[in-house]
């Protein structure tokens, strides 16, 4: 059994975790540990508060007890506002903590971008402007070209939670951008669990949204790969082992 600890800010769309460890249909768990969020908006300030220290401690001792073998911050907000440099500190710390292999949302699309083989993307944030083009300055220090940086302008995870597949196909369309290879939906309120597959035939390209990234690095911080392509590309990246039965009973074959 594999087992991640997700530390999660508040009650937006944390229902997105079971429906990922459903999709995956295999030994794998996802314990949820929810972290305070104070006050529920997108400002620069709020989310680096969101993210500090004595917020995330918190959560830690319970999910170490768990038996978590890794850990992940499942929020991008609260990380990447710190800048590069403040945000692998912030996991740092969290690592050190924990006493657990540890990576944020924010890390999760930078690993998940290099996963794919891909150079351009296109950022569609649900984030007030000011706030996505720090995300994608965070890309960009990681040597990522962001082609587009769509906000959105939403102030709060609470209204970001009660989206519906329509308005999030909508973000998608508008952030996306002709030369960008993928799409990245970097908000861990926005329930996006249920899209990947349906938003990547729209759109004809890669979407990286953050719940089910999340996942994926946690996974990865494992060294734990699965084959699950109803979570999209990212998780069809790796052909399974010849003569292994995979999640979803999917027996491979020459």
């Amino acid at each position: 059994m594999t087992t991640v600890g997700l530390l999660y800010p508040g009650e937006c769309a944390e229902d997105d975790f079971p429906r990922i460890e459903i999709t995956l249909d295999s030994d794998i768990r996802l314990p949820l540990f929810r972290t305070g969020i104070g006050d529920d908006v997108r400002h620069v300030a709020a989310l680096r508060e969101l993210g500090s220290a004595e917020r995330l401690d918190a959560g830690v001792e319970e999910l170490r007890l768990a038996g978590a073998d890794s850990l992940v911050w499942a929020c991008t907000g609260g990380s990447f506002v710190l800048g590069r440099d403040g945000a692998q500190a912030q996991i740092s710390a969290l690592a050190r903590s924990a006493g657990l292999p540890a990576s944020s949302t924010s890390f999760a699309f930078v690993h998940a971008v290099q996963e794919l083989g891909v150079r351009r993307v296109a950022v569609a944030a649900t984030y007030p402007e000011d706030v996505a083009a720090l995300f994608s300055d965070f890309l960009t220090a990681a040597g990522i070209e962001v082609v587009a940086t769509r906000g959105s302008g939403i102030i709060t995870g609470a209204e970001v939670a009660r989206w519906d597949l329509d308005l999030v196909r909508e973000l998608a369309i508008a952030g996306d951008h002709p030369d960008a290879e993928a799409v990245l939906l970097p908000d861990t309120a926005l329930h996006t669990a249920a899209h990947v597959p349906e938003l990547e035939q729209l759109l004809g390209k890669p979407v990286l949204a953050a719940n089910p990234v999340t996942v994926w690095e946690g996974l990865r911080l494992t060294d734990r790969h699965i084959w699950a392509p109803g979570l999209g590309a990212l998780f069809a990246t790796r052909e399974p082992p010849l003569g292994t039965v995979e999640p979803r009973g999917l027996e491979v074959r020459e």
